[in-house]
């Protein structure tokens, strides 16, 4: 037994060894397995390992420009796994090659890994000559922190898998993300970096046999000790979910547009005369519904050429006692020349009148507009959304007042993923509606996109029910939880009732000024033990 003791020390020794002799390459390893913490793969074990080693791959840099570098080195690794299902959308785009797909996935990572690097400096700044011993922790989490509340708006903002989703449990129970209403997620990825600080300091501790345990028990406690969630609430607004599964190759083609209205409005049709409110994904029209543009747009687009005709036959499908919630396009004109585009969500009843609408107020680079159109599209450069004009801005979250359908919140797609920017704090909703279309992002974009969203339901305290084309469409209620799902590639419909509100969470109160406040409390630990220790 003690040599079997001795053979595990000698070869932890040199697995050590070689890592302080290889700190960025270690760093640039670190942080893709960081990155299967996230949905699909789920293994947060490897994650908090490897989060491990960052944090003492930060604590033992010689100097802050050697600590941003291993910090940019994970973020490198880290984010080109985790945004790897970019690439598949570039299979889509007949304009541009398929393998500029992860040209394009690396470049990503060139920029975001700018993030980690920022944090690492600022903890290692922060930590000072304490680097080394327990210091390190809340100095880099409370960087951490920032650097993710950074990431989430510069340069409009890119906030897909912040680290606090590796905390995010399985559909029936969401796991430590249940604290999110009172931290808010970037404030949780601050934490999730400490539990993996825990495991290097048991590491660092391994001496003093007690501590250690205790050290390197806190985390697997954390993560798997299942929370209280109280009793499920029942709502009393009906709802029809429906996945069309329309894929991508044929969600904007001319001649499957009626194959794909009528794919989708089978599985749309009344069981009863009860209200209800029915929900399409992003894409669930393709006609324009707005009336006074020129003919020539109804003709080439609308199957029925008339925008009077094709809201007559939406009601027609949905029945007299619904209200239907679908993804659209409008169109914006200047002088009588087209100027752009809507992504829009449009409220049509059963009598084929429009009730209301929202317009996508954060719109995806390179997916709904082309920056610095007028130098990219001389090289051969487009959007991946096919067209050859922009989508226009919306002016940001808001309410849709329904009457007996409720107050809905609306997020198109990816504006889901931006914490504290997903509702309108003067007008609450009763519910968030989360239209997508994921059928351009591979196997691990949908589970991806489906765990952000429980994130935002926890957060907000509120319903989400997400309606996608191909998957994962699902309802989520307040507490973050998974009442219904529709897996990917299934055309199927799901009825139910909405699940209710809570109060306003302590997040949705305070919004990203929660996580501020919790990553000035980690950053003034670290600042005061590292003077306690200079003294």
């Amino acid at each position: 037994m003690g040599s079997l003791d001795r053979r595990a020390r000698t070869g932890a020794n040199a697995i050590g060894r070689w890592l302080v002799a290889h700190p960025r390459l270690s760093a640039l390893a670190a942080g893709p397995l960081a990155a299967l913490g996230f949905s699909p793969y789920n293994l947060w074990p490897l994650a908090l390992a490897a989060l491990a080693l960052f944090v003492a791959l930060v604590a033992h840099a010689p100097n802050g420009k050697s600590a941003a570098w291993r910090g940019w080195m994970f973020g490198f690794g880290h984010f080109t796994l985790g945004n790897s299902w970019i690439a598949v959308a570039f299979g889509y785009q007949a304009n541009m090659p398929a393998w500029l797909g992860s040209i394009a996935v690396l470049l990503l990572a060139v920029y975001l890994a700018v993030f980690p690097a920022l944090a690492a400096l600022a903890g290692w700044w922060l930590a000072g000559r304490a680097r080394t011993g327990w210091v390190m922790v809340p100095a880099l989490a409370g960087g951490w922190i920032v650097a993710e509340w950074l990431r989430s708006w510069a340069f409009t903002g890119y906030a897909w898998n912040p680290l606090a989703m590796i905390a995010l449990g399985p559909f029936e129970r969401p796991g430590l993300a249940a604290i999110a209403q009172f931290t808010g997620t970037y404030a949780l990825s601050g934490m999730v970096i400490a539990l993996g600080g825990c495991w290097w300091l048991a590491a660092r501790w391994r001496e003093r046999r007690g501590l250690a345990i205790a050290l390197a028990l806190l985390p697997v406690l954390a993560l798997l000790v299942p929370r209280p969630l109280g009793e499920p609430r029942e709502g009393t607004l009906r709802y029809t979910l429906v996945q069309p599964d329309i894929r991508q190759e044929k969600l904007n083609e001319r001649e499957y547009f009626e194959e794909n209205f009528a794919r989708t409005a089978a599985l749309s049709r009344p069981r009863d005369d009860e209200p209800r409110l029915v929900l399409w994904p992003e894409s669930g029209i393709q006609d324009f519904l707005r009336e006074g543009y020129p003919f020539r747009y109804y003709l080439r687009f609308n199957y029925l050429a008339d925008p009077l005709a094709s809201k007559r036959r939406i009601a027609r499908t949905i029945g007299v006692n619904a209200l239907l919630l679908s993804g659209t396009q409008d169109l914006e004109f200047e002088d009588g020349a087209l100027a752009g585009a809507r992504n829009s969500v449009t409220a049509i009843d059963g009598s084929g009148q429009i009730r209301a609408s929202y317009n996508k107020a954060h719109l995806v680079p390179y997916g709904e507009y082309l920056p610095m159109r007028d130098v990219l599209e001389p090289l051969g450069l487009s959007r991946l959304v096919p067209g050859a004009v922009d989508f226009f801005p919306g002016p940001g979250p808001r309410t849709l007042e329904l009457g007996e359908y409720g107050r809905a919140g609306v997020q198109v797609c990816y504006e889901i993923v931006f914490s504290g920017q997903v509702v309108d704090r003067s007008d609450r909703p009763d519910y968030i509606f989360n239209p997508s279309n994921d059928g351009w992002f591979g196997p691990s974009g949908p589970p991806q996109h489906l765990a952000q969203a429980r994130m935002r339901a926890i957060e907000e305290g509120l319903p989400v029910l997400r309606s996608t084309t191909t998957g994962i469409s699902a309802v989520i209620d307040a507490r973050g939880v998974v009442r219904e799902y529709i897996p990917r590639h299934s055309a199927e419909r799901r009825d139910g009732f909405v699940p209710p509100a809570h109060a306003p969470t302590l997040f949705a109160r305070l919004g990203n000024w929660l996580a501020m406040v919790w990553a000035v409390l980690f950053c003034v630990i670290a600042l005061v033990a590292s003077r306690r220790a200079r003294g």
